[in-house]
């Protein structure tokens, strides 16, 4: 199974190197948990800040181009090249699109990359970005199914989480209000044992 190849782990080592600060200091949204059941948590997040890009390509390309993408937003690549605090995690998740009219539609499958703005971040004050693929947006208050998991987060631990967390959902009875997310907190240099991924789920 081909690795994810921590091609986007290493852009956010290469950020945080920027920035002079370590992974495990970056600011992690702010979120209570309602439910802990060993990896298994509810999450209840407040209205967060987003800035993303979505890319047509594969997830390999799609997470290296995107974040490269956003860190260059986030380094001074705005309106009055102010910097803004990098966080954790780095999100990644599915994009779909139709194409060609109702009769001839097909799909063209992507990548969406996010980076939540530092706490306090609103859309009136946060600068425009110089790259016109990236949008910013506020995302309402969310409940989250999450399942935590170590080791690098590539394509086949990915999916057999995503599936752990599915199957963990109709267990306990409780449905998807979209589709999920992959989120990754920890660069390359940190042991793949103790690295941080979580698979994050809308719930109802």
């Amino acid at each position: 199974m081909r690795r994810f190849a921590s091609i986007a782990i290493a852009g956010l080592a290469a950020a945080l190197a920027a920035f002079g600060v370590s992974a495990r200091a970056a600011e992690e949204p702010p979120h209570t948990v309602v439910l802990s059941d060993g990896d298994f948590e509810i999450r209840d997040y407040p209205s967060l800040t987003i800035a993303e890009v979505t890319l047509r390509a594969d997830r390999n390309t799609a997470a290296y181009a995107g974040f490269r993408k956003l860190a260059a937003y986030i380094f001074g690549g705005n309106a009055g090249n102010r910097k803004i605090a990098m966080t954790a995690p780095v999100i990644e998740a599915r994009a779909a699109d139709a194409e060609g009219g109702p009769s001839r539609a097909r799909v063209r499958e992507g990548w969406t990359i996010r980076f939540v703005m530092p706490r306090g971040s609103t859309l009136a004050e946060l600068p425009k970005p110089e790259d016109r693929d990236i949008r910013l947006y506020e995302e309402p208050a969310t409940r989250y199914a999450v399942l935590r998991f170590a080791g690098v987060a590539e394509d086949g631990s990915t999916e057999a989480k995503t599936a752990e967390l599915e199957a963990i959902l109709k267990a306990r009875g409780l449905s998807a209000a979209g589709p999920p997310l992959i989120a990754q907190y920890d660069p390359p240099w940190i042991p793949g044992f103790m690295r941080r991924n979580e698979i994050m789920i809308p719930i109802r």
